[in-house]
This record gives C-alpha cells, structure tokens and sequence, in this order.
C-alpha cells in the first residue's frame, strides 16, 4: 500500500512553491518525522516531513515548480526496497572491484544545504568547519566562491589540444568583467510576486514626514527600566506597529483585501513586520497588534529577527498579515515607494532618521525627522482615506499620549 506525498497548503496568497532539494532519494527507506524535501516560496523556506514509515518514491525533480495539492512523491508501506537491499548485501561484499564502502555524506547544517542546493556544489568536496566536521554555511559559500578558478578544462581536452590556454583565456572576461549564476527558488518567487503586485493592483503612494522627538526622548527615559523589567530594550516599531493600528482604526478600508468581485474587510490587527534576510525578503505577522503591550510586540519582533538569521521562520509565521511595515530606514533609506505585499490594501515604509531644520512655531529648529510613505492599493482605499491614515500615524507619533502606553 503506497501513501501519497502532497505539497502541503502554506498560507493565503501562495499557489505553488519549488521543490529545492530532496533530503531523501528515491528508493530509499524513510521513517514517520524524516525530512523528505524542502519547498520553497516567494515567503519561506520549509522542510516537508514524511508521515508514514515506508519506502520513498520521488515524482518529481529537484528544482521543479510544483502546486499546492501536487503529489511530488509516493511512500510503500513495508520494507520491501530495504529488504532487497539486504538480498543485495552479500554480492557487494564478494565483489573484488568495490571492496571500499561508500564514503560517508557529510553532515551540512540547513544554511549550508541551501547554499549547496543552489549553486549544485559537491557535499563530498566542502571541507566542514564546523564540529565533527559538519559543514556550515560558510564553508559552502567559501567553496562556491572557489569554484570556478578550479573549473579550467579537464586535462583530457587540454592534452589533446596544443592551444588549450586560449579558450581559457576566451573565457576569462566571464568570470573577471561578470559572474553569471542560476537565482534561487526563493528570489525568483519573490520577483514573481513583485511583478504581480505591480500589474494587479492599483498601486498609488502618498508621503508625509513625523517629528520623532517625543519618541526619542520617551524612549530614552523609559529604557532602564523598560529593559530591567522585560530583558530587552524598546525600540522604535512597536511604537508604529501601536500608531498603525491606531491609522486602521480610524481607517478601517486599509485594513481589506480584495478577491475577484469581492472586498474583504479585516476585523482584526495582525500586522506584517517586513524583515531581510540574506537569502531575501520575509514578512513574519504580529497577531492581534491591538491587543499586545510594547513589551509583547518587542519580543514578536525579536523572535522573528532571531528565526529569521537562523533560518528557522515556520511558514505560519508568515500567514494572514492584514497590512505590512517595511522599515528601510535601518539601512539608512531616506525615501522610497513601498510595493504592496499581496493580497493586502496597504504597507507603510519607515525611513532613517534624519536631523533637518524644521518651522515650529514661525521659528527655524532642528529636529530628528522621519520621511513616512505608505502605498495602498487604490481599488480598495481612496487617496482622503490614505492621508487620513498616514497623519493619524504621524500625530501618534509626534504625541505617543495618544497610543495605549502601558510601560
């Protein structure tokens, strides 16, 4: 009796995923809980289980695109691959011509396996830094980075050609003036979903600029003690994640989605925290914004950094975001237009914080300012609605008496 292996459901939006690279081969007998492949989509990357005992049948390749339901595999109950295998044994070890077993496959740490799955590197070939000689992602980086000073001709074709230095040379302007590589799974599903936000959606920005003193100087005063009493520091996107929910409060079309004919309205405040990685773009959600202190909402946000760098995000860390905040400004960003994370109405863009002069009061001051930007799609929201929202952020920000402070 054989079990189907599906491609699993992995949230709203996501239609289909890739299969990068199957932890398990074809033949070979797995166990309930073993890694058999992972799947990756324009959001994360997650390896996918077996559920039953039994022997693997692959149906479908490394690399390819698969959708959501698609039966990528197939599991026989009982051991009769393996019992073969046993049959098999003897012939091998009476076999004068391979009395060397098979090298051991190293062990490659999930950073590591990715690495090796996109650039197709030889596992056998990395020498591991890691302990027992386990292979870390640097390791696989560094032996990518290598790789083509070692590819020259093979010392077949150079013995039989006496010009062999030419076609070497021929190539050098390639890997000297240009390196070409396959993208990831990862990074060519997110510019497919860029490119669909664009030609789906009507996409419009409106800009305005916030005062960040009152903040600045709340946060300074309230950082001991804020940190003594929760173990981490309070830092400034739980103060616009609160001002946010405070802008969709006041402008409840933001927070919609719209499906064919039909327009969605979000009842709740899960709101989106974009996050960059080194492989690309994640936007894990916050759950329930409105109902979370700044205390809870700074954890969400440091648990996400820390699966994020350590490549542990689960996809339903990712499901049902109502609206994003992108913070560009941590890369010293001064402006930009924010693209819509589909099927979301809006997402607000954070920017650097920036000490220019300002008119307060018919007099010339300087002060930390912060360019706002929030897109919206404007089938679902009007631009009235879009700067409605935008300045009730910006005067919850410029005066935080008017959000729920509970620190």
């Amino acid at each position: 009796m054989s079990v189907e292996v599906k491609v699993p459901a992995v949230g709203e939006s996501i239609s289909s995923g890739v299969v990068s690279v199957w932890h398990k081969k074809s033949g070979e007998q797995v166990s309930a809980g073993d890694p058999l492949f992972t799947l990756e989509t324009d959001k994360v990357s997650t390896e996918i289980n077996a559920e039953e005992d039994g022997v693997l049948q692959t149906l479908v390749a490394e690399g390819a695109e698969v959708k959501i339901g698609d039966v990528v595999a197939t599991i026989e109950k009982g051991g009769g691959a393996k019992t073969e295998k046993k049959a098999e044994a003897p012939e091998k070890k009476s076999d004068v011509q391979k009395p060397v077993p098979p090298k051991e496959s190293p062990v490659l740490s999930p950073a590591a396996r990715r690495v090796v799955t996109e650039e197709k590197l030889d596992p056998q070939e990395i020498r591991g830094s890691g302990k027992g000689g386990r292979v870390m992602k640097s390791d696989a980086i560094s032996a990518a980075e290598n790789r083509p000073a070692s590819r020259e001709g093979p010392p077949a074709e150079k013995a039989q050609d006496d010009h062999a230095e030419e076609p070497a040379a021929a190539a050098q302007p390639e890997s000297g003036r240009f390196t070409r590589k396959k993208m990831s799974p990862l990074r060519r599903k997110i510019a497919a979903q860029l490119v669909m936000a664009q030609h789906t959606a009507a996409i419009l920005t409106t800009f305005n600029e916030c005062d960040m003193t009152a903040v600045q100087e709340l946060r300074a005063k309230s950082q001991d003690a804020f940190t003594k009493k929760n173990g981490l520091k309070l830092g400034f996107m739980s103060f616009f994640i609160k001002a946010a929910v405070e802008g969709l409060k006041a402008v409840p079309s933001i927070n919609s989605r719209i499906e064919g004919e039909d327009f969605i309205q979000n009842n709740y405040y899960d709101i989106g925290v974009a996050v960059g990685t080194e492989r690309g773009l994640v936007v894990p959600v916050v759950r329930d914004a409105n109902k979370k202190t700044f205390a809870e909402l700074e954890r969400d946000i440091a648990d996400f950094a820390t699966k994020a760098r350590e490549g542990k995000m689960k996809i339903e860390d990712l499901q049902g975001g109502g609206f994003t905040i992108s913070n560009g400004g941590v890369y010293g960003s001064l402006l930009s237009t924010p693209i819509l994370n589909p099927p979301q109405s809006g997402i607000l863009g954070m920017h650097t914080i920036q000490k220019r002069p300002v008119a307060i009061k018919d007099e010339v001051a300087i002060r930390p300012m912060m360019y706002l930007a929030l897109s919206y799609d404007h089938r679902a929201v009007d631009g009235k609605e879009a700067v409605t929202f935008l300045v009730t952020v910006k005067q919850c920000i410029e005066d935080p008496k008017k959000l729920p402070i509970d620190f």
